[in-house]
């Protein structure tokens, strides 16, 4: 089995919501149904229901970070020595061809990606499309509107 690829920034992020999941989430879900149970009937008890629903999900993630923390290999971005090659890791500036506007993307594993700050997956298809490239080069993107061309206008690997 090949090991998922995270950056040790995404990997903290990652502990740091098992932590709060097992020392906070837990705890209070653990109290909320026993305020449930306290209430009686558990058949027609929709605080307990909605607790339990809750308990499962605060669980299956617990088991899933930790699933995901212990076969993720850790890269530490700031150690990478690529030059102006985007590699895993990289903070990308790219900027469309035909409007000028930048946008900047680090590529990331899988499990740590989120487009909203600028994480994209290495499995996506703008990653996989700037993987290999260079400062400089041109790269096109396939969008689910077209195609579109973009220029990399900046590299760098920050940790």
């Amino acid at each position: 089995m090949s090991r998922a690829p995270i950056t040790l920034k995404g990997a903290q992020r990652l502990r740091e919501e098992l932590d709060n999941l097992k020392s906070v989430k837990r705890p209070e879900i653990i109290a909320a149904i026993a305020e449930a149970r306290s209430h009686g009937d558990l058949k027609e008890n929709a605080e307990y229901h909605a607790a339990r629903e809750m308990q499962g999900f605060i669980e299956g993630r617990i088991q899933q970070l930790e699933g995901e923390l212990s076969h993720a290999e850790i890269i530490d971005v700031s150690k990478l020595n690529a030059g102006s090659r985007i590699v895993f890791g990289a903070m990308v500036t790219m900027a469309d061809v035909d409007t000028d506007e930048e946008k900047k993307y680090q590529i990331v594993g899988d499990l740590e990606a989120d487009i909203k700050l600028g994480l994209i997956a290495i499995s996506s298809p703008v990653a996989r499309a700037l993987i290999g490239k260079n400062e400089g080069d041109s790269v096109t993107i396939a969008a689910p509107g077209g195609s579109r061309d973009y220029e990399i206008v900046g590299v760098e690997y920050v940790g």
